[in-house]
């Protein structure tokens, strides 16, 4: 009798079998897409789509971007009209939130505090991912002399306090106070960490064995640095820009609040919340709204950052 004959005279595998041709391949192939290698971001995709902290955060980050792009969406009102004889009035219908003491209308100037922040937030992030990540990359793949100039450089700056330097600059721009100067002051003591950040996943990443392999091709130092070891060190840079974005949105609304950031001819969170002090007693809902817009926003670049390490970081994901 064959091996075939004897298979299919045990009930149990004769049962397996017909299991196997009932299912078909189908099943073989979702085990093997399951299964199947993928790339380091592959594998983050994966994990993120499954966290529901994803989608909540991602949710509050493009409501945040929409009211920063298309404010007019969202009301029609415009935030610098100010009547006096609507001061601190409730809400009423096309003013859900009401009026500030100046009589203006808070939903609108929430909606469009948006713009100021955001913007501030994503172009410092930008800066100081650029400054910051040139600094580090050369400090950590070239070494020596290099090295130890530019970290003392970083640590010169770390030193510094962020805001307390921002406060100390801004002053020298009383006349001149706009979103770029908020950028590029928050920039210019903002980058140290990233740098840091960067100097460690070169360090790490340029001894591995596929650096190791483009140098025995040829390739140059510039290429090897460019192509292959800053791809594959990208993974905490983008994870610290992520939170450092909630952290510069809330430096600008602090710099706003003490009236050395923005002037208030530009509509921002910050600059709101230093209005509503005189009315926090009587009416704590002028700072309410403000102050819930800028913390949802803050919050949700915190939680974006949170789950994009965890499905970046190996151990995360085995935990």
């Amino acid at each position: 009798m064959s091996d075939i004959d004897r298979n299919l005279t045990n009930p149990d595998q004769a049962h397996f079998i017909a299991t196997v041709d009932e299912t078909g391949l189908g099943a073989v192939d979702a085990v093997a897409d399951e299964s199947a290698p993928t790339s380091q971001w592959g594998q983050a995709w994966r994990s993120l789509r499954r966290r529901p902290l994803f989608w909540v955060s991602a949710a509050l980050i493009l409501t945040a971007v929409a009211l920063a792009l298309i404010p007019g969406l969202f009301t029609s009102t415009d935030p610098r009209l100010c009547v006096l004889a609507n001061s601190l009035g409730a809400p009423e219908p096309g003013h859900p939130f009401g009026f500030d003491r100046q009589g203006c209308d808070i939903f609108a100037r929430t909606i469009y505090g948006a713009r100021a922040s955001v913007a501030v937030g994503i172009l410092t992030t930008a800066l100081v991912v650029l400054i910051g990540t040139t600094i580090g990359a050369l400090a950590g793949y070239f070494g020596g002399f290099l090295d130890a100039v530019l970290s003392r450089l970083t640590d010169v700056f770390f030193a510094v306090p962020l805001v307390l330097a921002a406060i100390v600059v801004m002053q020298m721009f009383k006349e001149h106070r706009t979103i770029i100067t908020v950028v590029l002051v928050l920039g210019l003591f903002g980058w140290t960490s990233i740098a840091r950040i960067t100097r460690g996943a070169v360090m790490s990443v340029k001894n591995e064995e596929f650096v190791t392999a483009a140098r025995s091709v040829g390739a140059s130092r510039w290429r090897i640095l460019t192509s292959h070891i800053l791809p594959n060190a990208a993974a905490p840079i983008i994870v610290y820009a992520t939170v450092a974005l909630g952290t510069f949105i809330v430096a600008e609304a602090t710099l706003s609040f003490l009236g050395i950031g923005l002037p208030s001819s530009v509509v921002s969170w910050g600059g709101d919340i230093s209005r509503a002090q005189t009315s926090l007693r009587t009416q704590p809902m002028v700072l309410f709204y403000p102050a819930m817009a800028l913390a949802l926003t803050v919050l949700s670049f915190i939680m974006m950052g949170d789950v994009v390490r965890d499905a970046l970081d190996p151990k995360a994901r085995k935990r």
